[in-house]
């Protein structure tokens, strides 16, 4: 019996060095993938958090105190330049006004009466002069009651949409008080804030002689239809934040933005002649990026690179690499320093073309 399990437990001993012996075999034979930078032209992408603000928007204040009359609108509507939307009691500012009348037109009798007498040498011309200032002082007096008639009725300054009511139908408004916004929403002005380097990358990078196109994806994540264009850059970095504020310009024919909603700008930049690696054929220790670089003898040997422009899955280097380096591709933590390995090469074209490549 016991020689039966001695042979029992070789049989088993030899199975397992065989196993083992098979498995190593095929390690040894692991064929990795490799691949080279490539050059190219491309672009890159990145998002900047923004507010959105109608081209005008303007507070709408009562000019005379009174009481509202009538409220010829309602908030949200679109209304046109010159179209009558708030009627202040005009009963106080018509009798101030007649009674103006009244007095320009006593002046005006009183003004004729003494020309004739001062045609006739009757009376000095200094009277003349005096009647004829009285009569302008009236006439002038009667222009102000026009005035304040006049601003008893609230008109749109530009064709836009009324905001929420700020005082109620019959309500005793004071000069000056807040009744309502108005905003023109034909155009938006859309502003979002750059830090200084990625606004030095844009001065260096972008055409000057053409405004940059941008995008904006709207709060549901959708794309605006319409391409807008950064028209302005404020003068001054914001020392806390190391930011400055961009304002782009984008078409609203269809009334679909409104002030005061929030977004994101999606800002592209050319990139010319950039080398492009594959992020999966890099790893990082201590905060920097390394390659495998296969030498010639087809040894695995790190070496440190430069990121110069982050995309997705993508990144364009600057230093570190040239075109006709082999990097592994695939496998960073089966291999070794030094350690020589079979490979199998990758087309760099095929293997951007597996990734969600972001370029043209």
């Amino acid at each position: 019996m016991k020689r039966i399990f001695m042979i029992m437990g070789l049989c088993a001993l030899l199975c397992n060095t065989s196993c083992k012996t098979e498995k190593e075999g095929k390690e040894e034979e692991t064929e990795f993938l490799v691949t080279a930078p490539v050059k190219k032209d491309t672009t890159i992408t990145q998002d900047y958090v923004c507010q959105i603000r109608s081209i005008q928007h303007i507070e709408l204040r009562a000019q005379e105190r009174g009481y509202l009359e009538k409220i010829y609108v309602d908030e949200g509507d679109f209304v046109k330049k010159g179209q009558l939307l708030f009627q202040i009691m005009p009963k106080l500012y018509e009798a101030e006004m007649q009674r103006a009348k009244a007095e320009a037109s006593f002046a005006e009798i009183e003004y004729q009466n003494t020309k004739r007498l001062a045609d006739s040498s009757v009376v000095a011309p200094n009277e003349l002069a005096m009647a004829k200032a009285k009569l302008d002082k009236a006439k002038a007096e009667l222009a102000l009651t026009q005035v304040h008639l006049q601003f008893t009725q609230i008109r749109a300054p530009f064709d836009g949409y009324i905001d929420r009511f700020h005082v109620r139908l019959g309500s005793l408004v004071e000069e000056g008080e807040l009744l309502t916004n108005l905003s023109d929403n034909s155009d938006m002005w859309v502003y979002f804030n750059v830090p200084e380097a990625e606004y030095l990358n844009y001065k260096t990078k972008v055409d000057k002689g053409h405004k940059q196109k941008v995008d904006l994806l709207m709060a549901n994540n959708k794309l605006f239809k319409y391409t807008g264009e950064i028209e302005t850059i404020e003068a001054d970095f914001n020392n806390e934040t190391g930011n400055i504020p961009f304002r782009a310009t984008f078409p609203n024919p269809d009334g679909l933005l409104r002030h005061g909603e929030t977004g994101n700008v999606r800002l592209t930049i050319p990139l010319e002649n950039a080398l492009l690696i594959p992020q999966k054929t890099t790893f990082e220790v201590l905060d920097k990026k390394y390659v495998y670089v296969i030498s010639k003898e087809g040894k695995v040997q790190s070496r440190e690179i430069t990121i110069a422009e982050e995309m997705p899955h993508i990144y364009a280097v600057s230093g570190g690499l040239s075109e006709g380096d082999k990097i592994l591709l695939e496998g960073l933590r089966l291999v070794r320093e030094n350690e020589e390995i079979k490979y199998k090469v990758v087309k760099p074209e095929t293997a951007l073309s597996d990734l969600e490549l972001y370029a043209e």
